[in-house]
């Protein structure tokens, strides 16, 4: 692999969704390699890569980064051309940090907690990052409503993607509630050329039904 080709990892039915995105919207090439569940991804080269065994993953520059908030992180630092991250000095970058970490904190480990029943009682939700679900979704969804159109602003940026991928699979497998302002920034998000590209190729790779 030279070291500044872009490698990346995923399968269609995956987080990898996030990234193929976060790839379109940054517009450089890279190459995709699809990984099955099963062997393919625990097998010792694919574990070489990530020793968690999961996709999705980037190689680039001679460094691997895995966690779909990372990547996305990453990507938008190493390709700053694209406008998808306030620079360090910019007052922004507190908020889209601020969102970023939420999204992949709070909101992943109570939509997670949930969908396996294993929600702490209310006396025991100081345990825990993200306090209840509902409160959870509550901070959402004032994230969700402040985008106009984007949680930047008019500046559309990686935390949208991230944030907004969240949000947009929420809505899909219902393990985030249908609220007017989460039904309205995924449909912004929806009418993205990135969004639209990424889901195309991917759901070319998805197996046929039956």
């Amino acid at each position: 692999m030279a070291e500044a080709e872009l490698v990346f990892h995923t399968n269609p039915m995956s987080r990898g969704r996030i990234v193929r995105w976060m790839l379109e919207e940054v517009g450089v090439p890279y190459r995709s390699v699809v990984h099955a569940y099963g062997e393919d991804m625990k097998s010792p080269a694919y574990l070489a890569i990530n020793p968690m065994g999961k996709v999705p993953a980037i190689e680039h520059r001679g460094v691997v980064v895995t966690e779909a908030a990372a990547i996305c992180a990453y990507l938008a630092d190493a390709f700053p051309q694209a406008g998808l991250a306030p620079a360090l000095d910019n007052p922004l970058r507190g908020t889209y940090l601020r969102w970023m970490f939420f999204a992949a904190g709070p909101v992943e480990a109570a939509v997670t907690a949930r969908s396996l029943d294993r929600l702490p009682p209310p006396e025991k939700a100081g345990f825990v990052g993200y306090g209840s679900y509902e409160q959870t979704m509550d901070v959402l969804e004032q994230a969700a409503a402040s985008a106009s159109p984007w949680l930047l602003g008019e500046r559309f940026s990686a935390a949208d993607v991230y944030v907004g991928s969240q949000v947009d699979f929420g809505l899909a497998f219902k393990s985030i509630p249908d609220r007017a302002a989460f039904a309205a920034w995924a449909a912004r998000l929806r009418e993205r050329e990135g969004y639209r590209r990424a889901k195309a190729a991917d759901d070319a790779l998805m197996p046929p039904p039956g």
